[in-house]
């Protein structure tokens, strides 16, 4: 009786040894899986916060771009080139005083301006810009003498400055020619680049296509409305 009981036990330990592998195996398995699932979550949100990072970064750094285009106004950033420098830098010669950039996008013409002697200011809406110049303006070495601003230029007077250098679009020269007109001394000068000012005859002219540049005397071009080519006869005394 006892060698069939020991056969018994032998064979019901064989067969539940299986059982217990395959309960220990499931009970492992969700544990394995637990973990990938949490890894993979982990790596998701990483994922997620570098993603948001980089597109609110990049909207910080296009808005101020995008926005000039956005007004009803639009005045885009387009670098001045040498020749217009040049041009400019001949237009103010022999002159004096304080000079204004309107629009000075990345500070080409307020440094070149400063490096001629005039204390030079520019104001730019892009507050990107804004900072490169006055770095640009730190390098030249020229920083003493220049200073940027970060301002909308309907919103600026230009009342102290005798020489004003305007990189404009004709959609905005009828309202800024009526701002200066009101605002500026009559020993003031205005250039003009790229774009002229439609209602006034310019004094001096230099450079062609895109590089072209106007200068206007304010003591001759205001009033040009009623400016006339008639002249007044000579009477004998």
């Amino acid at each position: 009786v006892k060698a069939p009981q020991k056969a018994l036990l032998k064979r019901l330990s064989l067969g539940a040894a299986p059982a217990m592998a395959v309960s220990e195996s499931r009970a492992a398995g969700p544990r394995e899986d637990g973990g990938g699932s949490s890894s993979s979550r982990s790596w998701g949100l990483l994922v997620t916060a570098a993603l948001g990072g980089a597109l609110v970064a990049l909207y910080a750094v296009v808005t101020p771009f995008v926005t000039p285009a956005l007004r009803k106004v639009c005045l885009p950033f387009v670098p001045a080139t040498a020749t217009q420098i040049r041009n400019v830098l001949k237009m103010l010669e022999n002159r004096s005083g304080c000079l204004v950039d309107i629009g000075s996008g990345d500070g080409r013409i307020v440094i070149a301006a400063a490096k001629k002697g005039f204390k030079a200011v520019g104001y730019e809406l892009n507050p990107w810009l804004v900072w490169y110049s006055r770095y640009r303006a730190w390098r030249a070495g020229v920083h003493q003498n220049t200073e940027f601003y970060i301002s909308d230029l309907w919103k600026v007077s230009f009342s102290h400055y005798t020489n004003v250098v305007v990189f404009g679009v004709p959609q905005m020269m009828p309202q800024l020619k009526k701002k200066l007109e009101e605002e500026l001394e009559c020993n003031a000068r205005i250039i003009a680049c790229r774009f002229p000012f439609p209602c006034w005859v310019p004094d001096h002219t230099t450079g062609e296509g895109i590089d072209t540049v106007w200068a206007y005397d304010l003591k001759h071009s205001r009033g040009c409305e009623t400016k006339s080519l008639e002249t007044t006869p000579e009477t004998d005394s």
